[in-house]
């Protein structure tokens, strides 16, 4: 059976370190522990520019240290206008908020990739069933057959 693609949002290399969420942080470290070869995962640049933008060098140090792993592959982005596009869709539509650019972008790189899940803790913005259909409806519109599925952690862990 063919893996499924998922995509990688900073909220999910984030709680890897989440002190403060014990729940959410064992989840993600089960996640990255246990299932990493399950699945084909995927970041872009859009991930590697907002942790670049983490003010403390030490907890910078410590998300770049998690992506550093043959099974987390960065897809090199050759459609970057048809993504800003997207992601402009997105926002004028009002599924994501103006000031949630770097949300946008995630969800029309996934689209433009055809990424099957989007690996999110970000349940406002991102992993939730309206934005979902919100979303999948603006693609078919626009002319993205594949469906993109807005999950968190939780959604892809099972008993092996």
């Amino acid at each position: 059976m063919k893996k499924l693609k998922i995509y990688l949002d900073t909220s999910v290399i984030n709680f890897l370190f989440a002190d403060d969420a014990p729940g959410y942080q064992n989840v993600t470290k089960s996640f990255f522990a246990e299932y990493l070869d399950e699945y084909e995962i995927f970041i872009s640049e859009i991930v590697l520019a907002e942790i670049s933008e983490t003010p403390q060098a030490d907890r910078k140090k410590l998300l770049l240290s998690a992506l550093e792993t043959d099974k987390i592959r960065v897809i090199e982005n050759d459609r970057q206008e048809e993504i800003s596009a997207l992601a402009a869709k997105y926002i004028k539509s009002g599924i994501i908020p103006p000031r949630k650019q770097e949300d946008a972008l995630h969800v029309a790189f996934c689209t433009v990739y055809e990424i099957d899940i989007l690996l999110s803790w970000n349940f406002k913005h991102l992993a939730n069933i309206k934005k979902q259909i919100l979303i999948n409806a603006i693609n078919e519109t626009e002319g993205y057959q594949k469906r993109l599925y807005l999950l968190n952690p939780l959604e892809v862990v099972y008993e092996k």
